[in-house]
């Protein structure tokens, strides 16, 4: 049920088109039983069935009373007209009901196509709206594939599974009921033997579903394995290759493959059992109808059902089969949906845990410092960073070495709040940037990661990231600070050359001046280098090392460093190990004093020879 509520909460922005489908349905039903309920007496008249209505009846809104009305008006058209006239007009009928039943079958569609594309495009945003919010934890913990899985696969099953069933959804029950209160009117007895069974199918059909919904948690789950393992693949493929790991790779996704197999198997197999158990159960119960109503039929006199009535009953009996066929099978795929909108709603409910207070101050740049202030963090229960005090003057140049797993880079990231602090506060001008509105603090700063991070589009767009209407000479003045220009005018279409997904039509060396471009023109008066050379050649580092030089001057700029050469001039020092701060000083200084700092700085002289 609650799975029911969460999904129909996404129906109420869009009730009106709900309620305009409902409405045009109900009239379809009706006109579809104002074919069955009425052309059949009238045949009967005609034929000679039925005594012709002489007297004219009064005219009252009921059933009986509309029955008794159009019995009079067609023995008159018989005795005025003749039969020929009135086989006319039966046909007639039949046409306009038929007719009408349509026109309002096609204008509940028409609404219903606006209801379900609508309701899969919000969940889509919804879906992406909140990827971006979610903090960097979140995605530390969750594999990538799954989440693309839940973004495209899960979110086309909703589409597929529940948006196509919600049309039966709507209809059928609508159908059922209607032809139910039908039947109550024309032998209560009768129906009697349909309420005690219909609850029986429906438990059975309940149970399906149920299960249906297990099997499918499980399939879509497993489908979020195989896009990961697809993902690292694509993403690992050159060391797959080097290694000669194809056939270990290939034994795994069979491994995955085979098991998601499985259980899609089991999962259409018990779906494809709820509608031909739904139809046995109804031809049965419609079987045991024939039985006991055509014994009552034969008694009209003590049971008060004669023949005509009879006919009926079963005529309009025989068109619930269809649509409780119908709902069976949609509550089936209904339930494959479910599951997915659970693994859908399991990212939506996720908590964002990085929000801004309300009322948050503005801040339009660094005027004084950047302070930690006793900072301390942990990812899980281990502490990553323990009791750091440290001030950056602005305009300064701060270096942070230490040996790998020190919390350099943990450190960087509570600057721009992608985690906050388990103990202390960051300050900027003295104001913990927790009072601090998001989007501009993180306007007053720039990343160059060691890992060129770029997107499928043009080098003007890479470099002018995010923003819309800027001015061209800015992006090409940011590309020559970055020591980019030359190879961008060398480039097919100069600024407009798609650099393919990644980056991975460009160099090391050119992605990371791209990177580097992107962060001068954002002009930031926080610069954070996060080990930005280390994974380039010589001459590509030389290149990149200016354009950092260039782009450092008059900022304020943190610096994590693997090659310490790099940061000889800055203006301070600090060596982190084990996450704490266990030195600070100048080169100069440090080199000077015994210490972790001289170790490090000794070793790579050694290993650079």
């Amino acid at each position: 049920m609650k799975g029911y509520l969460r999904f129909f909460r996404y129906i109420l922005p869009y009730k009106g088109l709900a309620l305009l489908n409902v409405i045009f349905n109900v009239f379809s039903i009706f006109f579809s039983l104002f074919s069955i309920a009425l052309i059949l007496p009238f045949l009967s008249l005609l034929f000679g069935q039925t005594e012709l209505v002489t007297v004219k009846p009064v005219v009252t809104y009921d059933a009986s009373g509309l029955k008794a009305f159009f019995n009079y008006y067609l023995s008159h058209l018989i005795q005025t007209e003749g039969k020929e006239a009135a086989l006319v007009f039966i046909c007639l009928l039949a046409i306009g009901t038929i007719f009408f039943k349509n026109v309002f079958r096609y204008l509940a569609l028409f609404f219903m196509v606006s209801l379900r594309n609508n309701i899969v495009s919000n969940l889509r945003e919804s879906m992406y709206k909140h990827i971006l919010v979610l903090p960097l934890s979140y995605f530390s913990e969750e594999k990538k594939g799954d989440l693309i899985s839940r973004m495209s696969n899960d979110i086309l099953q909703v589409e597929v599974a529940i948006m196509s069933s919600l049309e039966a959804m709507f209809k059928e029950p609508l159908t059922i009921l209607i032809f139910l209160i039908s039947l109550l009117l024309i032998s209560p007895q009768l129906v009697v033997i349909v309420f005690v069974t219909l609850p029986i199918i429906g438990l059975l059909i309940g149970q399906i579903g149920k299960l249906l919904k297990k099997y499918s948690q499980r399939g879509q789950a497993k489908l979020g394995d195989l896009v990961s393992l697809y993902e690292e693949t694509l993403m690992g493929v050159r060391i797959i290759k080097a290694f000669n790991s194809q056939e270990f790779f290939m034994k795994r996704f069979n491994k995955e493959n085979n098991k998601y197999t499985r259980i899609n198997v089991a999962s259409n197999r018990i779906g494809d059992s709820a509608s031909p158990i739904s139809e046995t159960l109804s031809v049965v119960v419609l079987s045991f109808i024939l039985w006991y109503g055509g014994k009552m039929a034969l008694h009209p006199q003590e049971t008060g059902l004669n023949a005509e009535s009879f006919i009926l009953f079963i005529a309009v009996f025989t068109q619930i089969l269809p649509p409780a066929k119908s709902f069976s099978t949609a509550y089936s795929n209904m339930q494959k949906g479910l599951a997915s909108l659970d693994r859908v709603n399991e990212v939506l409910i996720s908590e964002e845990i990085i929000t801004e207070i309300p009322n948050a101050k503005p801040v339009s740049g660094l005027n004084q410092s950047i302070e930690f202030r006793n900072v301390s963090f942990k990812y899980a229960d281990e502490f990553v960073l323990k009791n750091i005090n440290l001030t950056i003057e602005k305009g300064k140049t701060v270096a942070l070495v230490g040996p790998s797993g020190s919390g350099k880079s943990t450190l960087t990231d509570l600057i721009p709040r992608f985690y906050d602090p388990a103990e202390g506060e960051v300050l900027i001008d003295g104001e913990n940037i927790k009072n601090l509105k998001i989007l501009q603090l993180r306007g007053t700063m720039a990343v160059v990661a060691q890992e060129s991070i770029l997107f499928n589009d043009t080098i003007y767009n890479n470099i002018a990231f995010g923003k819309t209407n800027v001015d061209p000479s800015l992006v090409e003045d940011a590309a020559k600070v970055a020591n980019a220009q030359e190879f961008i005018e060398t480039s097919e279409k100069g600024y407009q050359t798609n650099i393919g997904d990644r980056g991975n039509k460009l160099s090391g060396g050119q992605r990371q001046r791209i990177s580097i471009a992107r962060a001068i023109h954002t002009n930031p008066d926080i610069l954070i280098l996060d080990e930005a050379t280390s994974a380039l050649d010589t001459a590509s580092e030389r290149l990149v090392q200016e354009a950092l030089n260039n782009i450092m001057q008059n900022r304020t700029t943190i610096v994590i460093a693997h090659r310490l050469s790099t940061i000889h001039k800055a203006d301070k020092i600090v060596v982190l190990d084990k996450g704490r701060i266990v030195q600070t000083g100048t080169h100069n200084e440090l080199i000077a004093q015994e210490g972790l700092y001289r170790q490090l700085h000794e070793m790579q002289k050694i290993l650079e020879g």
